[in-house]
C-alpha cells in the first residue's frame, strides 16, 4: 500500500444542518488534497450528526442535488470521499444508517450498517453492508460503528480480499479503550490496515471519544488524533514504513 495515502476525519458535525455540515465536509477533502490523500473516511452519520430520533425526517438518497458539490471535489482532487448519512430506499419503504461513497470517477454509491446497536433497531432498517471499495489497486472493506462489534464482519471484508478496514463510527470515552483494541486486534489478526474516524463533540446525547487512528497490517498503531479537535489522522507507506501525522481542521462553516 505504498502508493497510497489515507485518512480518517474527525470533525464537529452540526446537528440536523445538512447544508453547513456538507460545507464543512469540503473543506475537510481541500485540506486533505494538500497532504494528496486519496482515501478520506469521515464518522458515523457525519452528514447530519448522530441523530436517530431526527433521522426520519433528514434522510437522504443518492439522488440528493445537495450532494453534488462532494461528488465534484472528489472528482476534482481524485479522492475517493466516504461520509456518514440516513439513507432512504428508493421505495421509500426502509430507512437506513448509510455510507455515502463519491468516487473520483464521479460515481456514487452506498454501504448500509448491517449491525444496528441499541434503539437504532426502533429506527432504523439493519442494511445489506456493500462491495469492497477500490482505490487504486487495493480493495478497502467499509464498517459503520457496530458493525465492527461482530467478529464475522472484519473477518468476512479479509476473507473477500479486503487489504484496508475502515469503520465511521461514533465511539464513547467509556467505549473507546475496548472497541479501539477490537480494531487493533483486527487488524493484527487479518493483516490489513484498520481505520477509525469518530466523532470528537457531543452529538445525539453522546460524549464522543475522538481520538481517530490508523493501525497498520501488524496491529501497531501509526497515528490518533486527539480527543476533542477537528483533525486528519493521516498515514502514508515509505520505504522505511508506514508514517503518521495528524493535521488540525480550520473550518469556518
Amino acid at each position: 500500500m505504498n502508493d497510497m495515502i489515507i485518512a480518517a476525519a474527525q470533525l464537529r458535525c452540526a446537528a440536523g444542518d445538512i447544508e453547513n455540515n456538507i460545507q464543512r465536509h469540503l473543506q475537510t477533502a481541500e485540506q486533505a488534497a494538500l497532504h494528496n490523500v486519496d482515501f478520506l473516511l469521515f464518522p458515523e452519520l457525519s452528514l447530519t450528526g448522530y441523530e436517530p430520533q431526527l433521522a426520519d425526517q433528514l434522510a437522504i438518497t443518492l439522488q440528493d442535488p445537495r450532494l453534488a458539490g462532494l461528488r465534484e471535489s472528489a472528482i476534482k482532487h481524485q479522492m475517493t470521499l466516504v461520509c456518514g448519512a440516513p439513507l432512504r430506499s428508493s421505495d421509500a419503504d426502509a430507512l437506513y444508517i448509510g455510507a455515502i461513497v463519491f468516487a473520483p470517477d464521479g460515481t456514487l454509491y452506498s454501504y448500509t450498517k448491517q449491525h444496528l446497536h441499541g434503539t437504532e433497531a426502533a429506527i432504523f432498517t439493519a442494511g445489506q453492508g456493500g462491495p469492497l471499495l477500490q482505490v487504486q489497486q487495493h480493495q478497502i472493506g467499509l464498517a459503520i460503528c457496530a458493525d465492527i462489534l461482530s467478529d464475522s464482519h472484519p473477518q468476512h471484508a479479509a476473507d473477500c480480499g479486503a487489504t484496508l478496514y475502515a469503520a465511521g463510527v461514533l465511539i464513547s470515552k467509556k467505549s473507546y479503550p475496548l472497541e479501539s483494541a477490537m480494531l487493533q486486534r483486527y487488524a493484527e489478526k487479518h493483516r490489513m490496515v484498520v481505520m477509525l474516524a469518530n466523532h470528537c463533540a457531543p452529538t445525539g446525547g453522546w460524549e464522543p471519544a475522538g481520538q481517530s487512528a490508523i493501525w497498520d497490517e501488524a496491529g501497531r498503531l501509526i497515528v490518533v488524533a486527539s480527543t476533542s479537535d477537528d483533525a486528519l489522522a493521516i498515514a502514508r507507506k515509505s520505504d522505511a514504513g508506514w508514517l503518521g501525522e495528524v493535521q488540525r481542521l480550520t473550518l469556518t462553516a
